[in-house]
C-alpha cells in the first residue's frame, strides 16, 4: 500500500512507495522553524512548540506523478538542505542534502495529509530531534524502537550509496542535479523569518 501526497492545491502529487521503509519524526531545529516562516506557512507547518512532522525516507521510496515542473527549492545558506516546496501554492514538500550520494528525504507533513491523512500510515512519531530549540516542553523521546528504526534507516542509506542505488530519486536529474535550480535566501529574509519564529 503506497501513501500518496500532495500540495495544498493538488498540481503537485506523488507518492511514498513503501511507507514501511519511512519513520516519523518531529524535527524542533531553527532552522526548520526559520523556512517555515520564510514561506509563511507557519500555521500549517509547526506545532505549538515549533516542531515539524516530517516522514524520514530514502529518495528512492518517493515518486512524482504530477506537476514536477511545479518543484522549487530554496536554501538558508549556500551549504544548507535543499528545502523543496510546490511554487504553485508554497505548500513545503520535502528537505534533502544537495549531495545527492546522501540519498535522504524528509517529507513535511504538510503535502501527506491530503488526500491519504498521515496517521493512516504514520500512526506514532518515532523519535524527535534538536528539541533544545522547541518552544516550551515536548513529550519525553524514550521509545527505543524509533531510534532502532533511525539506525537501520542510516545503514540503508549508507548501502544505497555503496551500490550506486542513491541515483534513483525524482529531485535530482541522472547527472545529479536538482531538478529545480536551488535558490539561496536573502539575508533580509531570512533575518526575518529568524525573527517571527522567536517571537
Amino acid at each position: 500500500m503506497t501513501h500518496r501526497i500532495q500540495c495544498t492545491c493538488g498540481q503537485v502529487r506523488g507518492e511514498i512507495v513503501q511507507p514501511r521503509r519511512a519513520m516519523r519524526a518531529v524535527c524542533y531545529c531553527r532552522d526548520c522553524q526559520t523556512y517555515a516562516h520564510l514561506l509563511r506557512r507557519a500555521d500549517q507547518v509547526l506545532d505549538a512548540a515549533g516542531g515539524t512532522d516530517v516522514i524520514a525516507t530514502p529518495a528512492s521510496n518517493l515518486a512524482i506523478t504530477a506537476g514536477r515542473e511545479h518543484l522549487a527549492c530554496v536554501s538558508l545558506s549556500p551549504r544548507g538542505l535543499l528545502r523543496w516546496y510546490a511554487a504553485c501554492c508554497d505548500t513545503p514538500v520535502a528537505n534533502t542534502p544537495r549531495d545527492w550520494k546522501l540519498p535522504y528525504v524528509g517529507l513535511v507533513h504538510t503535502c501527506l495529509r491530503q488526500p491519504d491523512p498521515l496517521e493512516r500510515s504514520f500512526p506514532q512519531v518515532e523519535i524527535r530531534i534538536y528539541t533544545k530549540s522547541a518552544h516550551g516542553a515536548v513529550p519525553a523521546d524514550t521509545a527505543l524502537p524509533g531510534k532502532l528504526h533511525f539506525l537501520r534507516m542510516v545503514m540503508r542509506l549508507t548501502g544505497m550509496r555503496l551500490t550506486g542505488a542513491y541515483k534513483s530519486t525524482p529531485l535530482f536529474s541522472a547527472s545529479g542535479e536538482p531538478v529545480a535550480a536551488p535558490r539561496v535566501a536573502g539575508t533580509e529574509e531570512i533575518e526575518a523569518a529568524r525573527r517571527a519564529a522567536t517571537a
